[in-house]
């Protein structure tokens, strides 16, 4: 996911992407952590995701403060 997607969401649609996204990160967890797959680079992506969503809803919140 690029971080200029993000931008054109609106914050309740990021919010509902954040909470999509901890759930999958999660779900990923509990499988690399009872050894139920071996792809743990999607951890890593799903990880950065998050990063990239905060970023954008901080940008926005500022935004609109100033």
């Amino acid at each position: 996911m690029k971080a200029s997607e993000l931008r054109n969401k609106n914050t309740d649609e990021l919010r509902q992407e954040l909470k999509d996204l901890l759930r999958a990160q999660f779900s990923l967890r509990m499988q690399v952590a009872t050894q139920q797959t071996n792809k743990t680079h999607e951890l890593r992506r799903v990880r950065r995701d998050i990063a990239r969503v905060h970023t954008v809803l901080h940008a926005m919140r500022l935004k609109n403060t100033a």
